[in-house]
């Protein structure tokens, strides 16, 4: 595990730092508009483009533990010679001083004398309502009042969170600082591309370049490149490495030259886990200690799955890539005071039931009641029976059922926890006083207070029993008992969510091949991939523990995994190794397959790599419906693999199991598995531990020296990380020849003045979807297919097929990745009449067109696009190139039912207006073929738009609606004014 250290303006652009509107709601209450002549004094005292406070964040890592190599020891070597942070520490130094909150700053006194720190005290303030209020909303309080300068954040937004039982109904805008930002690598590319690129557009409008600096702790862990080349086979981890480093080279070097580069900037190489793992056992702080002061961790990434920390009591979610580069800048955030549901948990899981099992039931639940938007917090006496680690789990899929946050608030499961993965004593000590002295700490062991949450829901962990989830969807949970039946209604019912239209007389047919020479069959539901892999479950020692009892078991009754399933095991991070080690386990794992093939997500992201030819062949050509078995948290069409159409998220230990079977077309409660050595029936009964065994395993085998020892060598450096030569120039050199880091479009135009609002005329309609298009539709992260327009693009720059890569690992070249936008090739366009493929209509001459074909055409014609959607449009990864290419394509609204709380940010990030049909209404309802044009009526004057406000759309045929504009708070409407929120900051920061 290994880690690396890492003005002048026109008149008129003094009119870019009108932030504030004056409104008559007073929820959405701010600063009047400045006048056109408004003085640079009176612009830099505009709250929400104000980067005043913004040093409040922690520039410093708090201590592990006595001995270890922290991420606070190396960060200081990059800050060691930078004026610019002492300029920094010395603002933070002066906080107390300056806020309108200092007669609550108190000092944390410790047990034996002297102090913590000193901090904010929300019992100082001596309001009862904050007793209230849930301690996911207790925490932006906290940010709130830290933070107050009466420039960024008020005193109003305050109160506003203190009041949120009455204010979070209605919508309410707050600012808000998290601590720090979160990246990985396939999102992190293309954000570092976007600083650099910052930093060119400074430099050609005036500014100083050096202003493009992280002012928070950047954590970039690279886990996403790594791909399944080679599996089931002892070699498999440092062949697949080895390739990784062949293909990324360009990639690694261009973020190793971004952690010297950039300051504040910490980047974890290759080999080292996966992000949300080592964030779990590593980088969260609970509290930080900044100069003294102390206050909550809090971190947004850019990985959806961001909400894994939430289950160690850190306020943490997904945002877009280009939302987390502006608060690596400083920027607040605005956000929409959340609702909060409260989740009681009561009772005790059964025997054979796991984190996974309760996981899916959870999602399924709120993804039922609606919970988008909203944080969910969870409580209750069944928490007394969740560890840490299932915890995690449950936080892991906030995103698969919709919600912001899914928070566990911190208490002594989570201190235990810290304790286990290596924080020193003290530092657990500090944290436990911090957090009882602010309320922020829950002690089942006293009496609980009433807290008031928006909606409740229930769930008695008895009634939760083993399941599986798909086969194209996360939120389609199937129990474990009906599994069979369910998989039969799949074949016969129409095609889509839940179904696969296999004719009757189709569904029983067998395709024999040769597979290196041995017999071999595939049907439909045959399992093709067995995957243990994803943050969502490594991270979880008892249902990895519990994978490994079953291949163990197995292996003593003679049980084999068929050869030409693809199985493979890719933990979270190399601790995970050591207690499967210490157990005896993995020899047992690595005698059914699943040997270790590498440090990252893998499968779960697409990188499951290629099927053996003989086993693709025979896919393809009898058109049989594979499955693949994973232990991930998304299953959509396309994402996995190309040939697995059926995808079935499953816990680690069920992934064995049904590789053990061959096939999803199983009753495990009355059909074998398999053939015992001894020439009996064996049944899943026989193979699966009990909760006690599990149980022992756990405690004998994990151990918080493992913990230590493998972040310790997180900082002695990888042989192959450490042979890559950067320069160290604080502007990127841009090769117009690299395929990988290429210099994106979004600045070259860019002057002083903002481009101001602007509807749509006449535009065709680029594609017309139905529900749940995912970011994985929109801009796939997987494989590049040979017949893509990325494809063509590649191999006329001299690019062999087998040096594709992935369009994740590509995100760093604009000109890739506008091509692969739309080209998922199970993308379901209703254009093409029910025909599915990365193709649509290009209307004005009726020719079938690749997307991007058809884009250009339009484009060079003149032509705006828009896109129709359904409910749910882009749900999935966090993926900003999912509004980025659309951008690039031309595509300047879209029109859905509803949308995926950050794509919905991403959209107005790149100036694409997001517009939400009313209530019942569709494109369907109201007659829309998508061969219309359409015409989006706004005004040209920004102080005439408001968010959520009803806007007209016109079409040449005589259609006209009206939806709802999805600009959701104020500071949305300006980056819209700006021409999106990344130029938006650049003419900021010049006018500092």
């Amino acid at each position: 595990m290994y880690i690396s250290p890492s003005s002048s303006s026109s008149s008129s652009s003094s009119l870019l730092l009108r932030a504030s509107r004056a409104r008559s709601a007073p929820s959405l209450s701010r600063p009047s508009r400045s006048s056109p002549q408004s003085s640079p004094a009176s612009l830099s005292n505009r709250r929400s483009l104000s980067f005043s406070s913004a040093l409040r964040s922690s520039v410093h890592r708090w201590s592990h533990g006595v001995g270890w190599r922290s991420p606070v020891t190396i960060r200081a070597q990059l800050r060691s010679t930078a004026p610019v942070f002492e300029r920094f520490e010395r603002k933070i130094a002066s906080m107390a001083s300056e806020s309108p909150y200092k007669e609550i700053f108190r000092s944390l006194p410790k047990p034996g004398g002297g102090e913590f720190g000193k901090y904010y005290s929300l019992t100082a303030l001596n309001d009862p309502r904050i007793d209230l209020l849930p301690y996911s909303i207790r925490i932006l309080l906290e940010s709130a009042i830290r933070n107050c300068d009466n420039f960024q954040v008020t005193k109003a937004d305050v109160e506003k969170i203190i009041d949120w039982e009455n204010t979070s109904p209605k919508q309410v805008e707050i600012p808000f600082k998290p601590a720090r930002v979160l990246l990985q690598d396939f999102t992190g590319v293309p954000a570092v591309v976007d600083l650099a690129c910052m930093r060119d557009a400074m430099n050609r409008l005036g500014g100083d370049s050096n202003k493009i600096n992280p002012l928070v702790p950047v954590d970039l862990v690279i886990d996403h490149s790594v791909q399944v080349d080679v599996a089931r086979n002892e070699n498999a981890l440092q062949t697949n490495m080895e390739l990784e480093f062949q293909r990324n080279k360009e990639r690694f070097a261009f973020l190793k030259w971004g952690s010297t580069a950039f300051q504040n900037m910490l980047v974890v190489p290759p080999g080292s886990g996966i992000v949300h793992q080592v964030n779990l056992e590593y980088l969260g702080r609970v509290v930080f200690n900044t100069d003294g002061i102390l206050y909550p961790d809090s971190v947004v990434g850019t990985d959806s799955h961001t909400t894994m920390i939430d289950g160690l009591g850190v306020a943490g979610w997904g945002v877009g890539g280009i939302e987390a580069e502006a608060a690596m800048l400083g920027q607040p955030m605005s956000m929409v005071l959340p609702g909060v549901v409260g989740f009681k948990l009561s009772g005790k899981l059964r025997n054979g039931v796991t984190a996974t099992d309760l996981v899916l039931t959870v999602t399924q639940m709120l993804r039922k009641l609606g919970v988008v938007g909203r944080f969910v917090e969870f409580y209750g006496e069944g928490m007394a029976e969740l560890s840490l680690a299932d915890r995690a789990t449950i936080a892991n899929m906030s995103p698969e059922y919709g919600a912001t946050m899914g928070f566990f608030p911190v208490d002594h499961v989570t201190l235990q926890y810290l304790k286990l993965t290596g924080r020193s004593d003290e530092t657990v000590a500090m944290i436990e006083a911090y957090l009882r002295a602010n309320k922020l700490f829950v002690d089942y062991n006293e009496p609980q207070r009433k807290r008031i949450y928006s909606s409740y829901l229930e769930l008695d962990l008895a009634n939760v029993e083993p399941s599986v989830s798909g086969p194209k969807r996360p939120h389609d949970r199937v129990a474990l008992k009906d599994m069979k039946a369910d998989w039969h209604s799949c074949l016969d019912n129409k095609l889509g969510f839940k179904g696969f239209a296999v004719p009757k007389e189709e569904q029983d047919k067998v395709a024999k091949f040769s597979f290196h020479g041995q017999p071999a069959e595939l049907k439909h539901g045959s399992v093709v991939i067995a995957a243990i892999t994803s943050c969502t479950n490594t991270s979880n020692p008892s249902v990895m523990l519990g994978a490994g009892l079953v291949a163990k078991k197995a292996c003593e009754l003679g049980l084999e995994i068929k050869p030409w399933i693809k199985t493979s095991l890719a933990p979270g991070s190399g601790v995970v190794t050591k207690y499967l080690l210490q157990s005896g386990l993995q020899k047992y794992l690595n005698q059914q397959g699943f040997y270790i093939v590498g440090y990252g997500c893998t499968t779960c992201i697409g990188n499951s790599g290629e099927l053996d030819e003989s086993v693709s062949s025979a896919i393809t050509d009898n058109d049989i419906i594979a499955a693949a078995v994973l232990s991930g948290n998304r299953n959509f069409e396309g994402r996995v693999h190309p040939l697995t159409r059926a995808n079935y998220l499953a816990s680690p230990p069920l992934v064995v199991a049904y590789a053990l079977a061959g096939t999803v077309d199983i009753d495990f409660d009355k059909e074998p598995i398999g053939t015992g050595k001894d020439g009996k029936d064996v049944y899943f009964k026989d193979i699966w531990p009990s909760n006690e065994e599990v149980a022992e395993v756990v405690q004998s085998s994990v151990l918080p020296d493992m913990f230590k020892s493998t972040y310790e060598a997180i900082t002695k450096g990888n042989p192959m990380w450490n042979s890559l030569s950067v320069p160290s120039s604080s502007l990127y050199t841009w090769d117009p020849n690299s395929t990988y880091i290429h210099e994106p479009p979004y600045f070259k135009d860019m002057t002083m003045d903002p481009p101001g609002p602007r509807g749509v005329k006449d535009a065709f309609c680029l594609l017309n979807f139905g529900d749940s298009v995912t970011t994985d539709h929109i801009s796939p992260a997987g494989s590049i297919h040979k017949d893509s327009p990325a494809a063509k693009y590649l191999l006329e720059r001299g690019v062999h097929p087998k040096d594709f890569n992935s369009y994740g690992s590509r995100r760093g070249n604009d000109e890739v990745m506008v091509r692969g936008t739309f080209a998922n090739i199970r993308l379901m366009n209703k254009l093409l009449n029910g025909e599915v493929g990365p193709k649509t209509i290009h209307i004005p001459t009726g020719e079938k067109l690749s997307v991007f074909d058809a884009a250009m055409r339009y484009k060079a014609g003149g032509q705006d696009t828009i896109v129709l959607a359904g409910a749910d449009y882009g749900s999935g990864s966090s993926r900003d190139w999912a509004a980025k290419g659309p951008m690039l394509l031309g595509v300047k609204a879209v029109i859905a039912k509803s949308f995926e709380r950050i794509h919905r940010s991403n959209l107005v990030g790149m100036r694409i207006i997001p517009l939400a049909f009313k209530r019942c209404q569709d494109a369907e309802t109201l007659g829309l073929t998508g061969h219309e044009r359409y015409t989006i009526h706004l005004p040209n004057d920004i102080s005439e738009l408001r968010p959520w406000q009803d806007v007209t759309v016109t079409t040449d045929t005589g259609k006209n609606f009206t939806c709802i504009l999805r600009f959701d708070t104020e500071v949305e409407l300006e980056y819209f004014n700006h021409g999106g929120i990344l130029p938006y900051v650049i003419r900021h920061l010049i006018q500092q």
